[in-house]
Order: C-alpha cells, then structure tokens, then sequence
C-alpha cells in the first residue's frame, strides 16, 4: 500500500466529511460564483435529468432550475441528510441517495446533465467516477466539473508534493491532473477556464 493511501479511501472520506457537515456550508460558500458560473454554463433545460454526484450539503441545489428532476447522491449519510434539509426551504424537485460514485446504481443513458463539483479531487478513484458518469450520460449530454487540479500545461510542484500528505488527510487530493484522468474516457472537453485561487480551481464542461 502507497504511503497515506488509507486517506484515499470511502471510509476515510465517511469519517471526515461526517464530522464536517454541521458546519460544511460555513467554508463551502466561498465557491458559490463558481459553482453557479459551472451550472450556468451546462444549459439546464425544463424536465432534463440532472444527476449531483458528491452532493455534499446540497450547495449546488440553489443555481438549479426547479422544473428540472435533481437526484443527488453522496458517499457520506450525513451529507446527504443536510441536502435534504436544505431542500425543505428550496423545495427542488429532489431524489437524495447515499451511493459510491464509482458504482452509480444508475441505468445507461439516464441522465442529462452531470454535476461533479469539489469530488474529483475527493474520490478515491476518479477515473472510475469519469468513467461512470459517461455511462449514464446520454448521448449528447454535458458534464460540469469544478474541481482543483494541477493547472494547465505546469508541472507537479515540489510544494504540491510536500503538503499533498496533509490537504489528502484533511479534505482532497491537490495533485490530480486532470488532462490524465479525462483521457481514459471518451468525453470531449468543450471548455475548461481557470477559476478559484489563481487558476488552481478550474471550471470545465464535458459532452459524450
């Protein structure tokens, strides 16, 4: 087993985002322009299917149009009950499922629209999440990500690699490149912008 590899596990991610979620909203918020600016950006239509993979508290449910059915799911129990919650006084036309996103108990081309915001630097396997996303995506359908990733076109940094250990125990991975995991799939990148703390977020959509 890899050095600090038990922090890349669904157990680990459990455990921590569990005792994050009374006050996850708290920090969670400072991403709200691009969260919004990502969903913006993917064209959500009256009636699509929009799937919510690591929903965390539920913070992307606000810049949703509400005639559109929402199923989101997370790994975390506690996560999903503050989605809930939340929807209480949104009142989305919501499904709320705890679920692995490397398994989506989900048919092929079901679902519309993807969100994936702040999980692919989580989730212990992104590709397989990649990969189970473009399953049930129609054909035609978009993906939003909005994630932190080594930045375009720059080389892993010894300051990545040193503090990687900590930021991967106390919330995700910062050395996941993201031109590495999309290539093991078939999607199309139709934009990718720099976003939060000078280009170290970025905002990207995908199309099967």
């Amino acid at each position: 087993m890899k050095p600090f590899a038990i922090f890349s596990t669904n157990r680990w991610n459990r455990i921590r985002y569990t005792l994050y979620a009374p006050g996850y909203d708290i920090l969670g918020r400072i991403f709200s322009k691009s969260r919004s600016r990502s969903i913006q950006e993917l064209g959500i239509c009256p009636g699509d299917e929009v799937l919510i993979i690591g929903a965390g508290t539920g913070l992307d449910l606000e810049f949703i149009l509400m005639d559109c059915h929402i199923t989101a799911t997370d790994i975390t129990p506690a996560m999903i009950t503050q989605t809930i919650k939340k929807n209480t006084l949104l009142k989305r036309n919501l499904k709320a499922e705890v679920m692995d996103g490397q398994h989506l108990n989900f048919p092929d081309r079901s679902a519309d629209k993807i969100i994936l915001h702040l999980i692919l630097a989580v989730i212990p396997d992104p590709v397989a999440c990649l990969k189970e996303c473009e399953r049930v995506l129609k054909p035609g359908g978009q993906i939003a990500v909005f994630d932190k990733f080594i930045p375009k076109g720059r080389r892993l940094s010894l300051l990545r690699k040193i503090f990687n250990p900590i930021t991967n125990l106390l919330f995700s991975n910062i050395n996941r490149s993201f031109e590495t995991i999309v290539s093991k799939t078939g999607l199309l990148t139709e934009s990718d912008v720099p976003a939060d703390f000078n280009g170290n977020f970025r905002i990207i959509r995908l199309r099967k």
